[in-house]
């Protein structure tokens, strides 16, 4: 598409008359396609760390519609599904997956929007997003609480200026290993998560210079499952960082990440409790 409709404007440059070409600027095309890759120094989903605080690589891919409708797809490398699960750490067979689950796809689509006649930037933001785990599920056995890991949420987003308020709704029966077992008897579907973030235009407000293209990065949401266990599970993230963009697109930056409530009973992956207060550093391309 893209390189059809740059050959497109050679061929008609070639052909007009000069006057014709010194007037007419060529029109933006209606379908935009962005990508995007990055190395993580670990992958943290809602303030729980997915690779157990280990490297992770990931990238995406993004097409808009000069409509405001969005497709997109993006891609991680995780470990929780295959890391041993419960408090204290049990048998290695204790996983989610029997095979595969070392990979999480997402698949969204939705559509934005943006009011400039109200003048500082208030933006809707509605779609459906599809997270994926390809790999062999152990299914729901007696007792061990593994509900499907395949998730579907909606959600919607308002945004003033730099700041923006969003709410995920999941619409699947399971949402992450939690949903309806033969020990649980409610399902996980209205599960949400409600977040309030501010990108913090921090090189525009000091007039550029050594500083320009830094915005801080700040995060405050709460995770509320909605199943029998919703005790257990729930509980609230928190996320401050700085990240530096280059001309040449690229980002670099570090967040620091902690949670509320995430109890060992819950979150306890690898004997380790995957909510705990963590540091991430990243640099990502984008194109």
């Amino acid at each position: 598409m893209r390189k059809s409709l740059i050959t497109t404007a050679v061929l008609g440059a070639l052909a007009a008359p000069a006057f014709v070409f010194a007037a007419d600027a060529a029109p933006a095309p209606d379908l935009t396609v962005a990508y995007n890759v990055g190395l993580y120094s670990q992958y943290i989903f809602r303030g729980l760390t997915q690779t157990d605080r280990k490297p992770a690589l990931q990238g995406g891919v993004d097409l808009t519609h000069s409509s405001g409708f969005y497709l997109g797809a993006w891609g991680s490398n995780i470990s929780w599904l295959r890391d041993p699960y419960g408090n204290p750490k049990p048998a290695e067979s204790e996983t989610f997956y029997k095979s595969g689950g070392n990979l999480e796809i997402d698949l969204y689509g939705g559509y934005r929007h943006t009011f400039d006649s109200v003048g500082s930037g208030l933006g809707i933001d509605l779609g459906v997003l599809q997270y994926w785990y390809p790999g062999t599920e152990r299914g729901k056995a007696t007792g061990n609480g593994y509900a499907g890991a395949n998730t579907t949420e909606v959600y919607g987003a308002l945004s003033y200026g730099w700041l923006q308020g969003k709410v995920s709704v999941v619409g699947s029966d399971d949402a992450w290993g939690w949903g309806k077992t033969a020990s649980v008897t409610k399902n996980a579907r209205g599960t949400y998560y409600a977040e309030l973030n501010a990108t913090l235009p921090i090189g525009e407000w000091v007039g550029g210079g050594a500083l320009s293209g830094v915005t801080g990065i700040a995060h405050i949401a709460r995770q509320e499952f909605n199943n029998n266990n919703i005790f257990l599970a729930s509980y609230t993230d928190y996320k401050l960082g700085l990240q530096k963009a280059f001309e040449n697109g690229v980002n670099v930056g570090a967040y620091w990440t902690n949670t509320s409530g995430a109890k060992d009973a819950a979150w306890t992956y690898n004997g380790k409790n995957i909510g705990e207060s963590t540091g991430t550093a990243y640099i990502q391309k984008t194109f």
